[in-house]
């Protein structure tokens, strides 16, 4: 989506939405680097791994996808649910953080 929004939508969007648009994709590609430590977290048998996990993935869809839509599509009613994918990121960290490396098999 990064180099979408670079190459693709650099004409198409102002300077603020493009910037809007950068921070949903940014935000994207953490998570989605983070649901690859999920995946090895459950493996390991992470006690709250696979909550986390879909707390990450609701989170993409409301902050990322909000603001995608707010961007692409001129939903600015959409800005209201973005928070709400923050709590969900913010949720899903916390989760992991409870279940401690004590809560690993190696």
């Amino acid at each position: 989506m990064g180099a979408f929004g670079a190459h693709a939508l650099r004409d198409r969007l102002s300077p603020a939405d493009l910037a809007t648009f950068e921070t949903a994709a940014r935000y994207q590609m953490y998570h989605a680097l983070a649901l690859l430590a999920v995946g090895w977290l459950v493996e390991r048998g992470h006690p709250r791994a696979v909550l986390a996990g879909r707390l990450f993935i609701a989170g993409i869809a409301l902050f990322s996808g909000s603001l995608y839509l707010l961007t692409l599509a001129g939903l600015r009613w959409m800005g209201a649910v973005t928070p709400l994918g923050g709590l969900a990121f913010i949720a899903g960290w916390l989760v992991l953080a409870l279940g401690g490396p004590k809560d690993l098999k190696t």
